[in-house]
């Protein structure tokens, strides 16, 4: 059977709305006289990279995955834009690479659809879900790292109770744990069904929340790919590259996701100057302000049109002025 067509197998989340997002950054690169670069930090098969290429002709677009299969396919997609999209495998914490390699230094914007992509759910052979059996993988770069097997095998009982409870928020994690342990000494995992089939039987009958597996396939996943560590590394250096007037979007599907991407951009949008100091040092003024209040999430109709949007979170920053080196200590409060 002949493979569907790239644009066929996805459909981008919130697509209009990140381009849109987007938007102002690229007009101040132009305005500033220079070449708008955009990077798509989670290329995946390249939908959102496609929009933005269709909607700005000037812009270079930079795109970042870990996952081989994932960066032929999209660049197949993206071929027809020439020397105007650049792949780049890596993960999205080396963006300075990325822009090296590309020729770049600042960026216009940059877009992050965070968590396991649609290409990988859906290939079977890859082990990441748990509705059929595969062999027992779920690493986005297949040629580095340990596989989730190995993890399986050989992580202490303690840790793993730790990947599982915070990692997955499972609140059986020590009774999943346990019985990973007890299958692992009889038979060492080799497929997604064996591990499924150990946290059914593990997990009390008629629990609520979805099938007895999803929180710790995911755990699993976030652990074997250190999802979490690479995102904390990534948001502050993505943030440092943007020019004035460039943009951030993220996009979460994960609560530990956006808690980090939350965390990042507050810190950002916030006055470092302490509270009470009359005058405010242009050092100690926020640098970047929030675009988005809160959260934005997909409509109803698009989560019906595309399931897997449900639980997507977004969020979106733009830096307002440079950063300023303190020329001097200042105290904490001030009291006239």
């Amino acid at each position: 059977m002949e493979a569907k067509p790239t644009s066929d197998r996805h459909v981008p989340v919130l697509l209009q709305r990140c381009v849109n997002l987007l938007a102002p950054g690229i007009e101040a690169a132009r305005q500033s006289g220079t070449t708008p670069v955009i990077i798509d930090a989670t290329l995946g098969m390249g939908g959102h990279s496609e929009a933005i290429l269709n909607q700005f002709d000037d812009v270079l677009l930079i795109g970042l995955d870990r996952d081989t299969q994932a960066l032929e396919l999209a660049s197949k997609r993206l071929a027809s834009f020439g020397d105007r999209f650049k792949p780049v495998h890596t993960t999205y914490d080396r963006i300075d690479e990325a822009l090296a390699e590309a020729g770049a230094q600042t960026l216009s914007g940059i877009l992050f659809d965070l968590g396991v992509s649609s290409l990988q759910l859906d290939e079977r052979d890859r082990g990441f879900a748990y509705s059929y059996d595969a062999p027992l993988d779920m690493r986005m770069n297949q040629s580095a790292g340990i596989d989730a097997a190995e993890l399986l095998n050989t992580v202490e009982e303690r840790e793993l109770i730790q990947i599982i409870r915070v990692y997955g928020e499972e609140r059986f994690a020590n009774r999943i744990a346990a019985a990973i342990i007890k299958r692992r000494e009889e038979t060492p995992f080799t497929r997604t069904k064996e591990l499924s089939d150990v946290i059914i039987a593990a997990v009390p009958p008629h629990t609520k929340g979805g099938h007895p597996a999803k929180r710790t396939f995911q755990a699993i996943r976030i652990a074997v790919n250190e999802e979490l560590a690479i995102l904390e590394d990534a948001i502050p250096n993505a943030l440092d590259r943007l020019h004035v007037g460039g943009r951030l979007v993220a996009m979460s599907y994960h609560s530990l996701e956006d808690q980090i991407v939350k965390r990042h951009l507050r810190e950002r949008s916030k006055s470092k100057a302490p509270v009470g100091l009359p005058i405010e040092p242009e050092e100690l003024k926020a640098t970047f302000t929030m675009v988005t209040k809160g959260t934005e999430a997909p409509s109803a109709e698009e989560i019906a049109e595309n399931s897997r949007a449900a639980s997507a979170k977004l969020r979106a920053a733009e830096r307002i002025r440079e950063d300023i080196k303190p020329q001097a200590d200042y105290p904490r409060s001030h009291r006239l």
